[in-house]
């Protein structure tokens, strides 16, 4: 398809013109000459992988993205000046997201332009626009292809296939398979998933003489093939450190995710040999976010797991040692040294130990749900399996952030999302931000008073069975999926008779320490009293969400961290 007359400038490159060959950026400017200079400014920096197209009317706009979307070619961004004559660029775009629910959107504004800014923040803060770009600029080095490349970045991961390190091959809907993906994507390891059933899946079967009994399998790019395999024998396939340093270090900080994280490059950046223990995946429960947009410093908003890269990144520059796939255990003092035993029976032994390992999302306890954990029942976002759940209707048990951002993620792909809610009101545990974009987003519905009693289904969820805590009627309903994010069970059980917990079997430290716990704080030893965060070991801190008492929030577990 080409897209003619004003929607695109007449000195267009013949390749530009070439429709589904590339994903299209759409650009609609206020008038002919700024689409022209807009055209050509972006296809100079992304026309090697995009077609780049450009309009000065919103009616040709829409006409275009109906034909892109007959003909199922790929719209990756749509860049709209704010004023455009017959609509606001917010209006526009409002109206394209409907034709192209997973292109990313921007708007181009003008600096100093005060009756803009304010809807743009609010169009923001709402999850209705992805970047915001202030002309004029000097360079479109520094202000343009940024902010672009980063839009675009965030496109291509959630919808383009490319290089594959991992090939996983499984049943859609088998336990260990949803383990796989789900660990692939929390670890930021490029994958593709091949259903046993599927065209790609039976021939990768055949080629590689799979024995389909013994599924899943992992194909790596030497072609060496992984039957069902452990968590460590993957590490090891893939190169990734599980090595304990043999020599004392200065800190051990076990787990990492947020707090982990910014403790490990806080402290490797003051120069202390440094070592993080993390048996499952970066990031923690933070870690599956899609998007976290009251972040410090990320304005258009980062995901968990980005998040997560880039402060492991972060980290190892500063010279902090991962060790990957190993539980710690046990941990105990000799001497000045504290010990940490892992799971391989391995010791690291250091002067200052940190415990950041989090929590879990709490479990339901509903059998005919647990015999379905990655069958359609999935605890935390699972943000591996909502391309699975296009166009189906899915159900979400909320309490705070992390669920609201998953049900805003899953509205993406799924036909409908429902919010069970026991309580009366979304407002007790969820930002203001968040409640805006639930209000705003159609096919989210939230049942308050709801209470989740049973599910349906033998090898995958079929439906689930709801109790109105006000009528006390008991209803059944189909479902596709069931995401659970309640809760917080902290990760702290191996701790017990060593540090002081409160009854729920969060850490105490500091100030928290009561004369109840003196039995173990018998064998505090030194004259001064704990350090803020120093928990009845001396020192031994505990920091982030297995924290008693601590704010459950992204920013607070980095900055106790920090």
């Amino acid at each position: 398809m080409q897209i003619r007359s004003r929607s695109l400038a007449p000195d267009t490159d013949p390749e530009q013109q070439v429709a589904g060959l590339f994903p299209t950026i759409l650009v609609v400017a206020g008038t002919r000459q700024d689409a022209q200079t807009l055209r050509r400014t972006l296809a100079r920096r992304f026309g090697a992988d995009y077609r780049v197209a450009a309009t000065y009317s919103v009616e040709e706009a829409m006409e275009a993205l109906a034909t892109m979307r007959g003909l199922g070619e790929e719209v990756a961004l749509i860049l709209a000046e704010f004023r455009l004559g017959e609509m606001t660029g917010l209006e526009f775009l409002e109206v394209a997201h409907a034709s192209e629910p997973g292109a990313r959107r921007g708007v181009l504004t003008t600096v100093g332009a005060d009756g803009e800014s304010r809807s743009i923040h609010r169009a923001m803060a709402l999850g209705q626009l992805d970047l915001s770009i202030a002309r004029p600029w000097y360079l479109p080095e520094e202000s343009l292809y940024p902010q672009i490349s980063d839009a675009l970045a965030t496109w291509w991961r959630d919808h383009r296939k490319g290089y594959e390190r991992v090939k996983i091959i499984g049943h859609q809907w088998g336990h260990r398979s949803y383990q796989l993906r789900d660990l692939g994507t929390r670890n930021a390891v490029l994958y593709g998933f091949y259903p046993v059933d599927s065209k790609e899946g039976q021939r990768l079967i055949e080629q590689h003489g799979i024995d389909v009994s013994r599924l899943p399998v992992l194909i790596l790019e030497d072609c060496r093939v992984l039957v069902d395999p452990t968590i460590a024998e993957i590490a090891e396939a893939l190169g990734v450190s599980t090595q304990t340093p043999a020599e004392p270090v200065d800190v051990t900080i076990v787990g990492a995710g947020p707090a982990g994280l910014a403790a490990a490059v806080y402290a490797a950046s003051e120069g202390l040999s440094t070592v993080v223990i993390e048996p499952v995946a970066l990031g923690g429960q933070a870690g599956t976010s899609s998007m976290i947009r009251n972040y410090l410093g990320f304005p258009g908003g980062i995901s968990g797991r980005d998040l997560a890269q880039r402060a492991h990144q972060q980290a190892l520059h500063f010279g902090a040692h991962f060790v990957h796939t190993l539980a710690a255990t046990e941990l105990r003092t000799e001497g000045s040294m504290r010990v940490v035993t892992l799971a391989d029976g391995s010791e690291i032994r250091s002067r200052a130990v940190v415990l950041a390992t989090g929590v879990d999302y709490r479990r339901l306890g509903i059998p005919a749900l647990e015999r379905l954990v990655g069958a359609g029942v999935f605890y935390g976002a699972a943000t591996a399996e909502r391309r699975a759940l296009a166009g189906e209707e899915v159900f979400v048990v909320v309490a705070g952030n992390s669920a609201d951002q998953a049900a805003l993620h899953l509205a993406t792909h799924a036909a409908k999302v429902v919010m069970l809610v026991r309580g009366d009101s979304l407002a007790e545990s969820m930002s203001d931000y968040l409640l805006a974009q639930i209000d705003a987003t159609p096919n989210i519905d939230v049942w308050l008073g709801t209470s989740l009693v049973d599910g349906l289904g033998t090898h995958r969820l079929k439906a689930l069975v709801l109790n109105d805590r006000l009528s006390g009627v008991t209803t059944t309903e189909p479902a596709s999926a069931l995401f659970v994010l309640i809760g917080a069970e902290p990760r702290t059980a191996w701790l017990e008779g060593v540090i002081c917990r409160d009854e729920n079997g969060f850490l105490l430290s500091c100030r928290d320490l009561a004369p109840a716990y003196e039995p173990l704080m018998s064998e505090w030893v030194l004259r001064r009293p704990p350090y803020p965060g120093e928990t009845s070991m001396p020192g031994v801190f505990a920091i982030g969400d297995v924290r008693h008492d601590s704010v459950k929030r992204v920013a607070s577990a980095a900055g106790e961290g920090s």
